[in-house]
């Protein structure tokens, strides 16, 4: 069953996320740091009339990357080209790609990350010196032809920047780590969509539905959608904060934007004593994959301080028990970092 908050997009979402996405540079919300720093470079490179500098992103999922991707080349008056790393299993699906670019034209590559170590020494020259090298044949026979290829931004986004290669991540100019939104930044998204949607959103409703939204404009959008069907059953003119809440409570997202598996994974720590757990440990009480609590459920926790990790596993904190309602473990010391 899928979580309702989950960070990763459904495989439905596709088009409708795409028309809630805002089409113009100033209708971005959020992320304002990284805007200002991107619009100089962007300005520049267009008084240059060069290509813009390689971009990589690198944050949780559902914060904005592929959205700004789009809005670079609509700045840069450029294509856009989108795929993934996954998509591109061989040096020759690379070269294909490459060779189609014309001058200037942005390459957006997703889960850049799950590039395979063969395909990133063909992006090196690509990116560096805007030139492919191709290996033809094997053996004594084997030969490299050199292929020119247009000068083009790459863009690359990644959710596990670690395990982007150093000489990879050495050769984008610009480096920006994608940030949690606050709640009147996701309320504003909240409004914007809803007029997109033909349904409208009080101020009030909005800020609710942000509250509970992790942060991640991709779930605030989802969830706006699943109260505006509320608000429809109820044959309302819009969306007011009666039902916004009954809507939120109803799908089983608390005030802190927590599902009953976050609910469940904080229990779990807050009944541990003070004493820290393993991620193994929390795996098989949840009957998770280790690396699904590692890459869904831990970086919201963690942002928010609901959740520290020490070099003896996971372990609760003060916010934590705030949040469950229940009285703090008498060994206050066990919850600084060893």
């Amino acid at each position: 069953m899928e979580r309702i908050v989950e960070v990763e997009k459904f495989e439905f979402e596709n088009e409708v996320e795409k028309s809630l996405r805002p089409s113009v540079w100033d209708d971005y919300i959020g992320q304002e740091k990284i805007k200002k720093a991107l619009n100089i470079s962007i300005e520049a490179a267009r008084k240059r009339s060069e290509a813009l500098d390689h971009v990589l992103f690198f944050g949780p999922p559902g914060l904005g990357k592929t959205t700004m991707a789009g809005l670079i080349s609509t700045r840069m008056e450029a294509n856009l080209k989108v795929t993934a790393g996954p998509m591109i299993e061989k040096s020759g699906d690379l070269a294909a790609i490459l060779t189609n670019l014309n001058e200037g034209d942005v390459l957006f590559i997703d889960e850049i990350h799950r590039l395979s170590s063969a395909i990133e020494e063909v992006l090196y020259s690509a990116m560096e010196d805007f030139r492919l090298d191709i290996v033809i044949g094997s053996g004594p026979a084997a030969q490299t032809v050199k292929i020119d290829i247009p000068r083009f931004t790459l863009i690359g986004a990644t959710t596990r920047a670690g395990m982007l290669s150093s000489p990879l991540r050495d050769r984008f100019g610009m480096h920006f780590r994608m940030q949690f939104y606050d709640h009147a930044e996701l309320s504003k998204i909240v409004k914007n969509a809803g007029v997109k949607l033909g349904k409208e959103c009080d101020d009030k409703a909005a800020f609710e539905i942000a509250s509970r939204s992790r942060g991640t404009p991709r779930i605030a959008l989802r969830l706006l959608k699943r109260v505006r069907d509320f608000s429809d059953y109820k044959n309302e003119d819009e969306i007011f904060i009666k039902t916004a809440k009954e809507a939120l409570d109803e799908l089983g997202i608390n005030e802190h934007g927590f599902d009953e598996m976050d609910i469940k994974l904080l229990s779990l720590l807050a009944e541990s004593g003070g004493k820290p757990l393993g991620l193994n440990t929390l795996a098989a009480a949840l009957s998770e994959d280790s690396d699904t609590i590692e890459d869904v459920y831990e970086p919201y926790l963690l942002a928010n301080g609901f959740l520290e990790r020490t070099a003896r596993g996971r372990m609760a904190t003060h916010k934590t028990f705030e949040a469950l309602g229940r009285p703090s473990t008498p060994n206050q010391n066990l919850f600084e970092l060893e």
